[in-house]
């Protein structure tokens, strides 16, 4: 296994690696995370037997824990990326350096706390979309279902994922580009197109990548396709006020160019 870890302090790259990989890599999953150690050991765990069957390299993008996290994303990703500088990242900013070390023709960016609820579901939909065999060959970009895991759900949960899940697909069909960046799917040579994420954006970074995708390509939602993310924000703060929160940072992105929180809190 591959072992590579990056160190952002300036805009110099330290690299170490161990060994080479006999197959190309196809997909590049990206996670970022910042201060993890309580879930991230689950998380990475689970895509270890995914890389022996597809082409695929797993890149954790650390904002700069000093808990557990880096200890455990090491041991299981095949890549890290590390911010050092002393300023605070946005989760835009870990995306796009996970990005820049990616060496798959597709970025699959999914969130700390969020994994595919069937892995081998997931990725055999990806691999076949990277080689245009399936049919949404005609997108360059993908989202997907969003959900929590069937034993922490509960009646509120159920009724919240199934309007909001139609409301994501209902929002690309009618041609405004939409994604929760709990799982963003996108063609690498898009990605760049576009310039990845903007990093000056604390939240609605995910609405604003779609958005700009959606201006000269259409984005595909698969439903068959579902994530499992962690409710703790939810949990925390109640629906209402975090679709709020939602709402408010994708309208200033849509009429500012910026949004509205100038920091994302971590719920940990």
């Amino acid at each position: 296994m591959r072992k590579e870890i990056h160190k952002y302090a300036t805009d110099n790259l330290v690299e170490e690696e161990n060994c080479i990989t006999k197959e190309k890599i196809l997909i590049s999953v990206i996670i970022p995370v910042y201060f993890e150690e309580k879930i991230i050991d689950f998380i990475l765990s689970k895509y270890d037997y995914i890389r022996k069957k597809y082409p695929v390299e797993i890149i954790v993008s650390d904002g700069g824990s000093k808990d557990r996290t880096l200890e455990i994303a090491k041991y299981w990703a095949d890549k890290v990326v590390q911010h050092t500088e002393s300023r605070k990242q946005t989760i835009s900013e870990g995306r796009n350096k996970g990005a820049e070390i990616a060496e798959g023709d597709v970025l699959v960016f999914i969130n700390g706390d969020t994994y595919p609820a069937d892995l081998d579901v997931f990725f055999k939909f990806i691999y076949d979309w990277a080689l245009r065999n399936n049919r949404y060959n005609s997108f360059d970009a993908l989202t997907c279902s969003v959900s929590i895991e069937p034993q922490l759900i509960k009646m509120k949960d159920k009724i919240f994922y199934a309007l909001h899940n139609r409301y994501i697909k209902l929002l690309n069909i009618i041609g405004i580009g939409m994604g929760r960046g709990e799982c963003q799917i996108v063609r690498k040579d898009l990605f760049q197109k576009v310039g990845g994420y903007d990093i000056s954006l604390a939240a609605g970074e995910d609405f604003d990548l779609f958005r700009r995708i959606r201006k000269i390509t259409k984005i595909g939602y698969v439903s068959d396709l579902v994530v499992y993310e962690n409710p703790r924000r939810f949990r925390k703060y109640g629906y209402l006020k975090v679709i709020f929160s939602w709402l408010l940072n994708s309208i200033y992105v849509m009429i500012y160019g910026k949004s509205s929180s100038n920091y994302w809190e971590p719920v940990r």
